[in-house]
C-alpha cells in the first residue's frame, strides 16, 4: 500500500523502532568477560568523553585525578558536570538519557539513589534489560589478543552469549612492531624484529590461528592520519603482507579506522586521544590493489568525510561504517548521514554506537534514530514529490537494510 506524505515520520518512527539493530562495532563484552564488561552509573560518570570535558573544568592536577578511587572520579565528574554546571552536552545528555530509558528519576539529581539501583541489579538481566530497551540483535565486540586478561579468557574457553559476535583487534601488530614481536616471540612465532619473509609468514600464522579461536567477523585496527600505503615503514608491509593475503584467504573483511592521535595530551590517558585528517589515497590504493579483499572504513576527521564517500562510489569493496568518536554528535551525524545517502543511497551502514559501557547503546542508538528519521522523512518525502510510490514493506526493506542488513551482505555472512 501507498505511503502518504503526511503519514512519514510516525511511520518511520515505527519502523525504526521495530528494526532490530546490527551493531557493528562496539566495545563492550559478554558476561563471561567478567570485569571487562563495564555497567552501571560509576562507569558512564567516568566515560573518557566525561572526563575529558570535566578536567577542563578545574585546575586540579591529573595525577590527583587518576589517583582517586572509581567512585571519587564520578564523585567529581557529577559535582563538575552535572551539579555545577546544565548537562548539556552530548556525553552528559547520554547519561540522562541512559537513566530516563530505566525509569529512574532524573529530576531528583540523586547520585547515591542511580548507584543503588544499579548495585541490585543481576548483570545477565541487566544485559537482556539493555538489549531490549535498545532492540539490539547484536553487537560487534572489540577483541584484542594482546590484553592479557582478554587473551586468558579465549584461551580458557568461555560460554558464548550469540548477541556477541566477536572482531579480531590486531593495533599492536601495525603500530608497535619493535614491542609487539617480542610478544609474538615469547607465545612461540618464530619472528624477528626485521620483517623477513619468515617473519610475515608467522605474522600470517598468528592471525590465522586467532582466526581459528575466535571466528570473528572481522580484523581491526585503529590507525593514525599518518597511514601510508603503499611505503617502506613496518605498518604498510605487514598490512600487504600479511593482513591483506590472510583477509582474502579466510575471507574476513579488513576495517580500518583511520584518523586518530594517540595521547595528544598524555596526562588525560584514554581521554588524551585526538584526531587528524588522513590521507584517502592509502583507502583508494588498497582497494584498487586488492580488489578481492574487503575493506570496512571509518575515518575520524570530519575534513575526509566527502573523500571517503566519494571513495566508496567508486570501490565496492569498500563499506562506510557509523560516525565514530568525535564524528558521534548530533549535527555531524545529520550531516554525514545525508550526504551518504545522496551519494550511496542504502550502500552503507547507518551508525554504530563504539560503546564502550553496556548501559551506553541506550541513549547512543536512541539519540542517532531521532536524527536518522529526521533525515529519512525529508527523503522520503523528496521522491514522493517526484511522484514516486513506497510501501511499507519497502520501507522496513530499507530500514534493515541501513541498520546493519547491508554490513551482513557485504560480509556474506547472515545471523
Amino acid at each position: 500500500m501507498k505511503v502518504e506524505k503526511h503519514e512519514l515520520g510516525e511511520l518511520i518512527e515505527k519502523i525504526m523502532n521495530e528494526t532490530p539493530i546490527i551493531d557493528v562495532h562496539t566495545h563492550i563484552f559478554d558476561k563471561s568477560f567478567g570485569s571487562l564488561l563495564l555497567w552501571g552509573i560509576d562507569e558512564l560518570l567516568v566515560y573518557h568523553y566525561l572526563v575529558a570535558e570535566a578536567m577542563r573544568y578545574t585546575d586540579m592536577p591529573y595525577e590527583k585525578f587518576w589517583s582517586m578511587s572509581k567512585r571519587e572520579q564520578a564523585d567529581f565528574i557529577w559535582k563538575t558536570l552535572f551539579i555545577d554546571r546544565t548537562p548539556i552536552s552530548e556525553a552528559t545528555r547520554g547519561v540522562l538519557t541512559v537513566l530516563e530509558e530505566l525509569g529512574l528519576e532524573v529530576y531528583e539529581r540523586r547520585l547515591d539513589s542511580y548507584r543503588n539501583y544499579f548495585e541490585n541489579q543481576d548483570v545477565s538481566n541487566y544485559i537482556d534489560t539493555v538489549f531490549k530497551k535498545a532492540n539490539i540483535k547484536y553487537v560487534v565486540m572489540t577483541n584484542d589478543p594482546f590484553v592479557d586478561a582478554e587473551r586468558k579468557v579465549w584461551e580458557n574457553g568461555h560460554e558464548k552469549d550469540e548477541r556477541f559476535k566477536s572482531a579480531l583487534r590486531i593495533d599492536p601488530l601495525l603500530v608497535k612492531w619493535p614491542a609487539t614481536y617480542l610478544k609474538l616471540k615469547e607465545w612461540g612465532y618464530d619472528v624477528t624484529e626485521k620483517l623477513t619473509e619468515k617473519t610475515l609468514e608467522e605474522i600470517k600464522r598468528f592471525l590465522n590461528d586467532w582466526i581459528d579461536k575466535m571466528d570473528p567477523l572481522y580484523m581491526a585496527a585503529s590507525l593514525p592520519p599518518t597511514l601510508k600505503v603503499p611505503s617502506n615503514n613496518e605498518t604498510s608491509i605487514i598490512i600487504e603482507k600479511a593482513i591483506v593475503e590472510v583477509s582474502r584467504e579466510r575471507d574476513i573483511p579488513f576495517a580500518m579506522m583511520i584518523g586518530v592521535k594517540k595521547l595528544t595530551n598524555p596526562e588525560l590517558i584514554l581521554a588524551g586521544d585526538s584526531v587528524g585528517k588522513a590521507n584517502i589515497e592509502s583507502l583508494e590504493y588498497l582497494a584498487k590493489t586488492y580488489p578481492h579483499n574487503k575493506f570496512i572504513i571509518t575515518m575520524l576527521s570530519r575534513e575526509n568525510q566527502h573523500e571517503l564517500v566519494v571513495a566508496a562510489r567508486k570501490f565496492r569493496n569498500i563499506h562506510i561504517f557509523g560516525c565514530w568518536w568525535f564524528l558521534n554528535n548530533p549535527s555531524i551525524i545529520e550531516e554525514l548521514t545525508r550526504e551518504r545517502i545522496e551519494m550511496l543511497g542504502w550502500g552503507f551502514t547507518v551508525q554504530h554506537s563504539d560503546a564502550r559501557v553496556l548501559d551506553q547503546v541506550m541513549y547512543k542508538w536512541k539519540h542517532s534514530k531521532e536524527i536518522i528519521k529526521n533525515v529519512l522523512i525529508e527523503k522520503y518525502s523528496q521522491i514522493l514529490d517526484d511522484g514516486w510510490n513506497v510501501s511499507e514493506e519497502e520501507m522496513r526493506r530499507d530500514m534493515k537494510t541501513l541498520f546493519g542488513g547491508e554490513f551482513e551482505e557485504f560480509l556474506n555472512r547472515k545471523f
